[in-house]
């Protein structure tokens, strides 16, 4: 990580949750009524540590499109809910983030629920970004039978706070 000290509050919570169903269930909640966009595709934050990040969303018909899979743009909210939370349990207080672009490639119709996994692209060394940097995330969205029918790349800029 870095010599940087301090963790979003985001993560803090997510830390003092136990990491067990309802934790994570909580937790989920939370983020939603923190972030009501998430809501239409009933996000479930499964796993949130620094440099790592995975979400799940079930498909409901809430995110239907015209042919009854998951829509092109609930799998875009779905790769920026796990690019945030990935960024709140990675970016040290020291420093602070912002959505700055997305480059989405729709591999496969999604005919079932989704699992999205967040990482970075390259290595972040906090301490050297003393002024703005963009910080590429990976996406990769999977069906249950862990194809990929999503990628996802959301640059992030990031500044000392």
């Amino acid at each position: 990580m870095s010599t940087s000290t301090g963790v979003s509050p985001t993560y803090a919570l997510r830390k003092r949750l136990p990491d067990n169903k309802l934790g994570k269930t909580l937790f989920s909640v939370g983020m939603v009524a923190r972030v009501p966009y998430f809501a239409g595709i009933l996000p479930y934050v499964n796993k949130m540590e620094p440099g790592y990040c995975e979400v799940t969303a079930p498909k409901w018909f809430g995110v239907y499109n015209h042919i009854h899979t998951f829509h092109a743009i609930a799998a875009c909210n779905l790769a920026e809910t796990a690019m945030g939370m990935l960024m709140e349990a990675s970016t040290p207080s020291s420093h602070r983030w912002l959505p700055k672009a997305m480059n989405t490639q729709y591999l496969a119709k999604a005919n079932t629920s989704l699992r999205a996994v967040a990482t970075f692209a390259e290595p972040i060394d906090w301490d050297s970004i003393t002024t703005g940097t963009d910080v590429v995330v990976n996406i990769r969205i999977t069906d249950r039978d862990d194809n990929e029918v999503v990628h996802a790349d959301i640059t992030t800029w990031v500044t000392p706070a």
